[in-house]
């Protein structure tokens, strides 16, 4: 039974370390596909350099925060961080698919 007990908690302590890297990955890889479509929108001419500095201003905010966020936990998030992080990212894409298709031209 003691035995069944410490493989149980030892799985579930590799299954957390893991789904913490997962989480640390995706934050990144979305970071980078945002700062991707920010770029393709400039080149194709989809984003106004207004609308691009505001974006940028927003990516480099939540970078801060996450920057932050990480600092003070050992280079981790929390869940409730990670949440948030989430939300921040799905408004900051939805403002870029907003302004890239809004056919506003400076």
């Amino acid at each position: 039974m003691k035995r069944t007990i410490i493989t149980v908690a030892a799985a579930v302590l590799m299954t957390t370390g893991f789904a913490v890297a997962q989480d640390n990955k995706t934050i990144n890889q979305r970071r980078e596909n945002q700062q991707d479509r920010i770029a393709q929108g400039v080149r194709s001419g989809q984003l106004t350099p207004r609308e691009t500095s505001h974006l940028e201003r927003r990516e480099a905010h939540l970078n801060r925060e996450i920057r932050n966020d990480r600092r003070v936990h050992n280079g981790h998030l929390t869940a409730p961080e990670r949440a948030q992080v989430n939300r921040q990212q799905n408004r900051i894409s939805k403002s870029i698919y907003r302004d890239k298709h809004n056919r506003a031209r400076d």
